[in-house]
């Protein structure tokens, strides 16, 4: 199968995309390239929609890592491919070869690089990881491998947007609890209501630790169907279950 993943100018020294659901062996609620292990999916799908993301960096099936997401704040560092999953929401490598794959389906997928050092990350980022700090702790651990971070660009894949994401007053109050400046990111919805800005969120907190640039690729994973797997527009739909994007960084 021939893929054709999102990129980002501010990446275009390395290898990454930020794979949609398009094209892939998949069927039924997961058509097209649905890459996450720990869906309802046929096993056989999965594995085919993953060995098609490998091809396409050019290097084996087990070469493409991804952990056990628990939306924590936990970096995996990585010297050559893993034999398991260990639990994590990140993963950076200076190791060439070795693809770096995060699940989504509205959270955030980040892919950073630091071309100078040669140093790459991937991160899963939905709210509660953004706020535990996985973002600048995948920056920490990429300087371990002797990254720095003005040398650093980092970019957000296609997650849910500000339009998609109502959430309630419980939700504001997480946020905000300790961090009241974080009202700026959310707008006044219907009755209760307030739609939060995740990508906007996730932006300034890259920002403020000094990156060289950070973007955001400005799609929105509830609001293309055809494009991209959403776990709320599932929960909106009625459906038992839903697919998960994959997207990618490879030295």
């Amino acid at each position: 199968m021939t893929l054709t993943p999102l990129t980002s100018d501010l990446l275009a020294e390395v290898s990454h995309g930020f794979f949609t659901r398009m094209v892939g062996s998949s069927t039924g609620i997961y058509r097209g390239l649905n890459c996450g292990k720990g869906s309802g999916d046929r096993p056989a799908a999965v594995q085919s929609n993953r060995a098609a993301v490998a091809d396409f960096f050019g290097q084996p099936a087990d070469h493409l890592q991804s952990v056990h997401q628990t939306h924590s704040a936990q970096v995996q560092i990585l010297a050559a491919p893993l034999t398991d999953a260990p639990k994590a929401d990140a993963m950076v490598t200076a190791t060439a070869g070795v693809i770096l794959g995060v699940l989504t389906a509205d959270c955030q997928p980040v892919l950073f690089h630091d071309a100078k050092a040669g140093v790459i990350g991937a991160a899963h980022a939905g709210y509660r990881g953004a706020k535990l700090g996985i973002l600048q702790n995948t920056l920490a651990a990429m300087e371990t491998l002797g990254a720095q971070r003005q040398d650093i660009c980092a970019v957000i894949g296609p997650c849910i947007s500000q339009k998609a994401y109502e959430v309630g007053p419980e939700f504001l109050e997480e946020i905000c609890h300790d961090a009241p400046d974080a009202l700026r990111f959310f707008a006044q919805g219907k009755g209760d209501r307030y739609q939060f800005d995740l990508p906007s969120y996730s932006l300034d907190q890259l920002r403020a630790t000094g990156v060289k640039e950070a973007a955001w690729t400005g799609h929105c994973t509830y609001s293309a169907p055809d494009q991209f797997y959403s776990y709320r527009r599932s929960v909106h739909e009625h459906q038992p279950d839903y697919g998960r994007l994959i997207s990618c960084i490879c030295l």
